[in-house]
Order: structure tokens, then sequence, then C-alpha cells
């Protein structure tokens, strides 16, 4: 990661979603939140079927991808990815707005997923 690619504050958030994941889908996954999700439109189409499940309300779309994929029983493959400093524009995320909405999906999946059966 470059120097000045990601806020303290928001690297320790994805330290924290990584280590919930990883709980919460009986595999390691390093980076919940990168952004950048590969699968099949046919997958595609079955977590958007399921979508209800977990309901609605992941502004981002990474959550709703890697948890419908584990309700699939789907494969996850977690590959490495570069960080670098961003050199224009602004991020979308608002950290402590949507920090708070991450945690409380995490939470919901957690009863769905751990708890719920």
């Amino acid at each position: 990661m470059e120097q000045e690619a990601m806020r303290f504050l928001n690297m320790i958030g994805n330290h924290f979603f990584s280590l919930a994941f990883s709980w919460l889908l009986g595999q390691r996954i390093k980076d919940t939140l990168c952004g950048t999700k590969v699968l099949f439109r046919t997958d595609y189409e079955l977590i958007a079927a399921n979508r209800g499940y977990f309901g609605d309300f992941d502004p981002f779309g990474d959550f709703d991808l890697l948890f419908g994929a584990a309700k699939l029983n789907l494969r996850i493959l977690d590959l490495p990815i570069r960080y670098k400093a961003r050199t224009y524009g602004d991020t979308n995320i608002e950290r402590w707005k949507h920090g708070l909405l991450l945690l409380r999906m995490t939470a919901f999946a957690a009863r769905r997923m751990k708890f719920i059966r």
C-alpha cells in the first residue's frame, strides 16, 4: 500500500471487517471493501434473486455479493490488490455514516448466518 493510500481509521475498519467476514464466512477474507468483485452472470442472478434474505441496504454492493455468494455456497477467492494514493477526485465513502451502516449489516448477517439457520 502506498503512503496515504488509505486513512488510518479506514485501515482499522478494513481490518475489523476482514476479521468479521473471515469468521462469518468460514474462510480467510483479507479485504472485504476493495470494491472489485468478479462473478458469473448466472451466479449474480442467483444472488440478486435471494437478496431479500440479507436485505437490500448495502450502498456499495460488496457485502451483498459476499454474503449472497456464501449463502449459495459459491467459492470465494480473495486476490490481493495494490492501493495507491488517490491522484484525483474525492472518496464517496463517509467514514462514520457508512462505517456504522456496514457494522449494522455485519451484525444482521451474523444473526442470519451464525445464529439463525
